[in-house]
């Protein structure tokens, strides 16, 4: 990987609502080069979403409220303090996002091919006939038979891996320098999610787009990502490359993910799970997050006054330093 194409610092998002504040995303940082893919895992709840919302602008505010001190800098630029309509010209076109459901995610009332051809209309001024063209291009490099005829479809009349493939042709057809693929794979049977994350390693291959890949399956990340960052509770515990960390995972919570995958038991045993749930972020978080459920550490020793910081354990090995987390005794 060459150099960083987004550096992201100190990101915190809170939720301001009449029931209250959420704090939804806690002091996160981290950064993304060209051509990798950044794997964020973790249970729902735990801020990967809501992270990359923030960067792309999209979360309403308010009642969303971005930390005056974070920045998220994209080629020079702080996309947290861009005006909107700065932001416009680049998400779409440089920047893009897959969303977890192709089905609310397209408009049933647009043909495939419009729907497609439209960022080229609005980002680069094509004339509509040039900009279908170009659709139809994308479309059969992203695996749909007769895009042609496919093109004056609507999506209703489309399965969901299609529909997923549309969706990968929408957010690359600009050749964007960063995409997120929020959940790309979500309700795809296996065979069909295979076929589109590795279409997607392809297309990235073929025009160096780094890429964040958001997921709650270890399984994904260990073949697709580059790196993986693992999230709790709106806060990372845990950073490496992907390797690295599926080798040598440090973390309870990270172990814990990995423990609870099937693949990682031997026929016929029992299958670990995380007991109780994440905790409510509707108050801030004092110490150690994940003390209540921790059963691969020893919660003793977890930190109750005080958040755990992040330290360099080995090169580009960060992990969250609470002693009840790291130790391996129980």
């Amino acid at each position: 990987m060459s150099s960083t194409i987004l550096s992201v610092k100190n990101l915190s998002v809170e939720f301001r609502t009449r029931a209250g504040v959420n704090y939804a995303v806690n002091d996160v940082s981290f950064e993304l080069k060209r051509g990798e893919t950044l794997g964020i895992v973790g249970e729902s709840g735990s801020g990967k979403s809501v992270t990359c919302s923030a960067l792309m602008g999209l979360l309403p505010s308010p009642p969303a409220h971005i930390a005056p001190e974070a920045t998220a800098e994209f080629e020079g630029r702080d996309l947290l303090r861009m005006k909107s309509h700065d932001l416009a010209k680049l998400r779409g076109n440089r920047l893009s996002m897959i969303f977890q459901d192709p089905m609310t995610s397209l408009n049933p009332c647009m043909t495939i091919g419009d729907q497609v051809a439209e960022p080229l209309i609005i980002h680069r001024g094509m004339k509509r006939k040039e900009a279908l063209e170009s659709a139809i291009e994308e479309l059969a490099r992203t695996g749909i038979p007769n895009p042609t005829e496919r093109a004056k479809a609507y999506p209703h009349e489309f399965s969901g891996g299609m529909r997923q493939r549309v969706m990968i042709a929408m957010a690359l057809i600009t050749r964007p320098q960063f995409l997120i693929a929020d959940e790309p794979t979500t309700a795809l049977d296996v065979t069909v999610q295979k076929q589109v994350l590795d279409l997607l390693r392809a297309r990235q291959e073929d025009l160096g787009t780094a890429i964040i890949l958001i997921t709650h399956d270890l399984g994904v990340v260990r073949q697709y990502a580059h790196r993986i960052q693992v999230m709790y509770a709106g806060s990372i515990v845990e950073s490496a490359p992907a390797e690295e960390l599926l080798k040598s995972p440090l973390h309870a919570y990270t172990r814990s993910l990995m423990a609870s995958i099937p693949g990682m038991h031997s026929k016929g045993s029992r299958l670990q799970t995380i007991p109780g749930l994440p905790p409510t972020l509707r108050l801030p978080i004092s110490g150690c997050a994940f003390r209540p459920r921790n059963i691969l550490g020893n919660p003793d020793l977890c930190l109750l006054d005080s958040i755990p910081p992040i330290v360099e354990i080995s090169p580009g090995h960060f992990v969250r330093n609470c002693p009840g987390c790291l130790s391996k005794n129980i």
